[in-house]
């Protein structure tokens, strides 16, 4: 991995590792943690939750894999989801997230989603962590609080936001809302510069301070949160007050990959 690019090799991923794969021609990125054996628990809005024809047999997702038997597995009522690393990917390239990067590394950073200077917790833990959500689920998805990358940054560090307002820990999403207004708040000084060079370094400058300063790595408002104190702060309310125990169902894929 370098400064241009978090590209690697599907040989390189080691396991826990926050991994992502951009989509529609890089318009976003797809986030997820890395299980080993070519698997991928990540999160995405759920589907289906209002059909009233849905039975207890659609834990497993309407996608097909034909060299995974349970790829696409996912609790009833949840967007957390097990897919095999080909179905992840969808043809696209391998990405890995960067963690614990220093703060010049992260200020030059062009686009967002690809790295933050918050440490990682060590594999085993960030594990434990995917495989408890793949069971309990991760709340509502929500593209600006609660999104796929969220869910990995949780996973690999155990940091929630304490301000439910704000945007949540996705760079991805500050970058959305950071580019905009740095051009908003930049285009005042096209009046005061003699010339759009001196306007654009300003407007960079300004995306990259409001890239640093919504950064887990560097915000006060975060806090490192249980996986068992999620239902509290995410605010799920009722809708995982019966969550699925391992001994539930010894045959199924979240116990096959713990053994």
């Amino acid at each position: 991995m370098g400064l241009l690019t978090n590209r690697v090799e599907r040989n390189e991923i080691k396991l826990g590792d926050h991994i992502y794969t951009y989509r529609a021609v890089f318009a976003y990125s797809h986030h997820g943690i890395y299980l080993g054996r070519s698997k991928v628990v990540h999160f995405r809005p759920k589907r289906n939750l209002n059909s009233s024809t849905e039975s207890s047999s659609d834990v497993y997702d309407s996608m097909s894999c034909p060299t995974t038997p349970d790829c696409g597995f996912r609790q009833p009522n949840s967007g957390v989801v097990l897919s095999c690393l080909d179905c992840f990917l969808k043809n696209g390239s391998l990405y890995c997230f960067e963690y614990g990067v220093s703060h010049s590394v992260f200020l030059a950073k062009v686009r967002g989603g690809t790295c933050t200077t918050a440490a990682s917790d060590p594999s085993e833990t960030v594990v434990h962590r995917a495989m408890y959500l793949l069971q309990n689920g991760f709340g509502n998805y929500d593209i600006f609080q609660n999104n796929c990358e969220d869910f990995a940054m949780y996973c690999k560090t155990g940091l929630l936001i304490i301000d439910k307002e704000g945007v949540g820990r996705s760079g991805q999403a500050s970058s959305v809302i950071g580019a905009p207004l740095a051009a908003i708040l930049s285009s005042p000084l096209k009046f005061l510069m003699p010339n759009s060079v001196g306007v654009a370094t300003v407007t960079a400058g300004m995306y990259c301070m409001s890239r640093y300063a919504t950064d887990i790595g560097v915000r006060t408002d975060v806090i490192k949160v249980a996986m068992e104190d999620l239902a509290v702060n995410l605010g799920w309310g009722s809708d995982h007050e019966e969550e699925v125990t391992e001994d539930d169902d010894s045959d199924s894929p979240i116990t096959q990959i713990t053994r």
